[in-house]
């Protein structure tokens, strides 16, 4: 997984609330289990929409995603993730998530970050007014900046450390292989035995 610390880049303000897995990917895209291969099925059912905010030249290459409320309920897809990270995205700013998805996000790599409808909608407007205006997401400080406006946000310790460093659950398992093996090794005789 990429470490993340601090990230910078333009910002896509998807002005919807309630975005659930299946509009940010349509079940009948999800049949592969490659985690990549569909930035392309992202929004499909919105993109379709000339006017959708994607399709905008102004927003291409935008590795931020400022949306609104309920951003990635319904169902338990990773795809979803795996669709937002195939096109580009490093983060995603709401007030609120999908429990599921959100936990899918964090580990993955993709950083889900909450803060106030205040702040979106002022990332709305800012991103709107200017689409090359830069969002910085800084994981290290726990802010997000962007013209002026600085915003803190809170994140679970664990999880924080885990993106800082790029460890998924296993990688971050295997950095205690050594005192696993340990323990298998000194472990009483009477107790079970795994293979």
């Amino acid at each position: 997984m990429e470490k993340f610390t601090v990230h910078t880049g333009t910002a896509v303000p998807l002005r919807r609330s309630d975005v659930d897995t299946d509009q940010i990917i349509p079940a009948r895209f999800c049949v592969s289990s490659s985690r990549t291969g569909h930035a392309d099925a992202l929004f499909a059912d919105w993109r379709d929409d000339p006017s959708f905010v994607l399709n905008r030249p102004a927003h291409r290459g935008a590795t931020v995603l400022v949306a609104g409320n309920d951003f990635g309920t319904g169902s338990s897809r990773e795809y979803a993730v795996w669709a937002l990270q195939d096109y580009g995205f490093r983060a995603v700013i709401a007030p609120r998530y999908g429990d599921i998805f959100r936990g899918n996000s964090l580990l993955n790599g993709l950083l889900t970050v909450v803060v106030p409808q205040e702040t979106v909608d002022r990332l709305w407007e800012l991103t709107e007014a200017d689409p090359a205006v830069g969002v910085t997401v800084d994981l290290e400080r726990l802010e997000v900046r962007c013209a002026g406006l600085t915003q803190p946000f809170e994140l679970d310790e664990a999880v924080r450390a885990r993106l800082l460093s790029g460890d998924d659950l296993i990688s971050a398992t295997l950095r205690h292989e050594a005192a696993i093996a340990a323990y298998e090794r000194d472990r009483r005789p009477a107790l079970p035995v795994t293979r």
